[in-house]
């Protein structure tokens, strides 16, 4: 079992929800994100998806494309996410975490080399979100061998004649996007959500983790009620972009995590 597998395992066995939280690798600084990675966790962070800036980020909005201009221009790589990652399993060996992003800079490094240093710093799975099933040869395929859960995202245009071949090699559990569109764009609605999920937990045996529009703790426990937890994103990186300190975003973050595990 991986980290993300023995932390639902815990859920369940508690009756609680999840709760994962996304920060961007970098911003502002590396010194920032590695005293934010480290607090996540006794804020109430179960899981923790840690984005990998790249210059070309299709799916994300202007919160995160700006999070990770400010990322890259701090000189953030990926070398030093993996760096980051290795720093945060010095004190941490239990939460999971998950790597975030698009292919270009695994294909860049090479995948045999990427997915060694990756499971030897201590990365549990990757969410790539330009990396359809019809590519699974590529990363995810590889990525399994080696002991990392691939999480793949369903969203509401994915009906049930696609349904089964995104979730056929999905393992740790499915990411399922509330919206159409992209990160930060609109408000996730429970009333909404709840179907969907539904209709993916009747497909599979994963648990199924909502994100995208979700940015109070409110919102969180809503949509944690009609799924296996809830993901916030765009609303955390937008108080790292403001200049919160780290405590401030920190708080911010266990006002989130109380929403979910309230459900």
């Amino acid at each position: 079992m991986t980290r993300i597998d023995q932390k639902f395992a815990r859920l369940k066995a508690a009756r609680k929800k999840a709760f994962v939280s996304y920060i961007m690798a970098g911003d502002p600084d590396y010194d920032t994100t590695l005293g934010l990675l480290q607090g996540l966790p006794d804020a109430g962070v179960d899981i923790i998806e840690l984005g990998i800036p790249f210059t070309d980020p299709m799916a994300d909005g202007p919160t995160i494309q700006l999070a990770g201009q400010r990322a890259l221009e701090a000189g953030m790589t990926l070398s030093r996410v993996l760096e980051m990652v290795r720093a945060f399993r010095k004190t941490d060996n239990t939460t999971p975490i998950v790597l975030m992003g698009y292919y270009n800079p695994i294909y860049n490094r090479g995948v045999d080399k990427f997915l060694s240093d990756a499971k030897e710093a201590g990365v549990d799975g990757l969410i790539v979100v330009d990396l359809p099933p019809e590519e699974d040869e590529e990363l995810c395929i590889p990525a399994q061998a080696a002991g990392l859960n691939f999480i793949r995202l369903a969203t509401p245009t994915t009906d049930d004649a696609r349904l089964p071949k995104v979730l056929q090699n999905t393992s740790g559990f499915v990411y399922y996007v509330s919206i159409t569109g992209i990160t930060g764009a609109a408000e996730a609605s429970a009333a909404d959500v709840g179907p969907e999920v539904a209709r993916i937990k009747a497909k599979t045996d994963l648990p199924v983790i909502v994100g995208f529009g979700i940015n109070t703790p409110d919102k969180a426990e809503a949509v944690a009620k009609v799924a296996d937890g809830a993901v916030v994103g765009s609303a955390i990186v937008g108080r790292i972009a403001a200049g919160d300190s780290v405590a401030d975003v920190l708080a911010f973050v266990k006002t989130l995590a109380d929403g979910a595990h309230r459900a």
